[in-house]
């Protein structure tokens, strides 16, 4: 069943201040959507931040938070009003909630993250703004970083591209969380179907659902600290299984920990590229510092 979203407008949203977006020509602050959903068994609320310059055709990018935060913690860390203005990009911040992982949990009495995404979330902005393949991207960090490329990787055809910032591109190497990531799945992290559910095992999808023209013009964009001992291992291994498929990627390693300074930074930096794909394409594989 599909619920239709309550929408706000805000005109000051918490340290934002005063801030305005681009509508349909009318300027207003972000859009607040509030989603009752029956997939989630509660509501999802999603912050859109739009650029003040109106133009047709305005490019979207998802933008998912990591582990323990929820919808509105990248607009209190920066400026994505901001931000929207600078790159151009419509700013879409869905509720990951704690611990949902952007997954389906198996018992479907629980939390059906995924199936909410495209079966409300996805339809809802497409009505709403338009979300036109050339043109849409998503990112992530951490928890958001599989998420980001799991989504992307469900149908890479909606998307041009895909980021992970510090990802936990494989949930088995998910440290302390482990036992929560088994909770959702309903096996132990070992099972492969662990693996089935991460990022670093579903890689082969762009090239089974797109075809050669298609998949070319894809961009993913892969960034993580070296002192991220943690999950620098596998966004390694997504880089180089990205390598092996032969698909248009950046991959880059910063001075930097598990950190919000970093992806503050990092943020700005896959917006940048997306936009660099967009004026000209890219064609930029391997290792950055």
């Amino acid at each position: 069943m599909y619920c239709r979203p309550v929408t706000i407008l805000l005109a000051v949203f918490l340290t934002l201040g005063a801030v305005s977006s681009c509508r349909e020509g009318t300027a207003s602050g972000p859009e607040m959507h509030v989603y009752p959903s029956p997939l989630l068994h509660c509501d999802d609320t999603v912050l859109v931040f739009s650029p003040r310059a109106c133009r047709d055709s305005v490019p979207a990018v998802f933008l998912l938070h990591g582990y323990s935060d929820d919808y509105k913690i990248w607009s209190r860390r920066t400026d994505l009003q901001a931000l929207s203005d600078e790159t151009g990009f419509r700013i879409i911040c869905p509720d990951g909630f704690y611990k949902s992982w952007y997954l389906d949990n198996a018992d479907t009495a629980k939390m059906q993250w995924r199936s909410f995404f495209w079966k409300e979330l996805w339809p809802d902005m497409q009505a709403r703004y338009g979300l036109y393949p050339d043109k849409t991207f998503i990112t992530g960090l951490s928890m958001g970083g599989n998420g980001a490329m799991n989504i992307f990787l469900d149908h890479p055809e909606r998307f041009r591209g895909a980021g992970s910032m510090s990802g936990v591109l494989a949930l088995m190497q998910s440290g302390g969380l482990r036992a929560g990531i088994a909770d959702i799945l309903g096996v132990p992290v070992d099972d492969p179907a662990c693996l089935a559910a991460s990022a670093v095992g579903r890689v082969s999808r762009v090239r089974e659902l797109c075809d050669e023209a298609e998949a070319a013009k894809k961009i993913l964009v892969i960034t993580c600290g070296y002192e991220d001992k943690l999950y620098l291992p596998s966004a390694r291994r997504f880089a180089d299984l990205c390598a092996e498929a032969g698909l248009q990627y950046i991959y880059m390693e910063s001075p930097a920990t598990h950190c919000w300074p970093y992806w503050c930074w990092a943020v700005r930096y896959h917006l940048d590229w997306f936009n660099q794909t967009l004026q000209h394409g890219i064609k930029a594989y391997g290792h950055h510092q």
